[in-house]
């Protein structure tokens, strides 16, 4: 997939993941990496500009598995950004698909 194009849709994906549940960073690279192909340094300064921006919130969570972990959690705003940009990516690939239909 085309950088410039991945790039445009990280953050609707990760608010959207972040709606259901609260990940740690590295989980939410996993996540999404099952589909898309991201890496850390690309997510990372995503979670800090959303977190900047009062999208996010963090806090510390104990791990059984190592040193404690920051998770991720969708403020009120952020929960709003998510559902506006839903509503966007929705009316904008429906016309994408119409034009890359066949007629």
């Amino acid at each position: 997939m085309d950088t410039q194009l991945k790039k445009g849709v990280i953050e609707i994906c990760v608010l959207s993941i972040l709606r259901k549940k609260d990940f740690y960073g590295y989980e939410l690279v996993q996540k999404i990496s099952n589909n898309i192909i991201v890496s850390e340094g690309t997510l990372y300064p995503l979670l800090r500009r959303l977190k900047k921006e009062g999208h996010l919130k963090t806090y510390i969570k104990e791990s059984k598995e190592g040193p404690p972990r920051k998770y991720y959690s969708l403020t009120k705003k952020g929960e709003k950004r998510e559902k506006d940009l839903r509503k966007e990516w929705i009316s904008f690939s429906k016309k994408i698909e119409n034009l890359m239909k066949d007629e």
